[in-house]
């Protein structure tokens, strides 16, 4: 399970809407116990939900035996919803997980 920051303010264009933007995104979405749940290619299984407006978790199950071209599309899908749901894109998530790893907030 991971947690990723919610860009300051971004929340409010997500709010209310995780389970559509992962429908957009997966073709498929549901909600089971309060999280949106969805799979798609090496994704067997795929839990995402909001703590609050600063935080969004992503619970994740693979299948490591798919092809290289379903895993480079599930990795891609896989960017583009967290950039979609946090505002920050891949260089700026890494970015922001190495300045908190510096302060010791890990």
């Amino acid at each position: 399970m991971r947690d990723y920051e919610i860009k300051r303010g971004h929340y409010s264009k997500i709010d209310g809407q995780i389970e559509e933007i992962v429908r957009d995104i997966f073709g498929t979405a549901g909600n089971v116990e309060g999280k949106v749940r969805t799979s798609f290619g090496a994704l067997i299984r795929l839990d995402c939900w909001s703590e609050g407006k600063t935080t969004l978790w992503v619970d994740t199950d693979m299948d490591a035996r798919v092809s290289d071209q379903v895993a480079a599309e599930t990795h891609r899908k896989y960017n583009h919803l967290l950039l979609r749901l946090t505002g920050y894109d891949a260089k700026q998530r890494m970015k922001r997980l190495k300045d908190k790893a510096k302060k010791g907030n890990l």
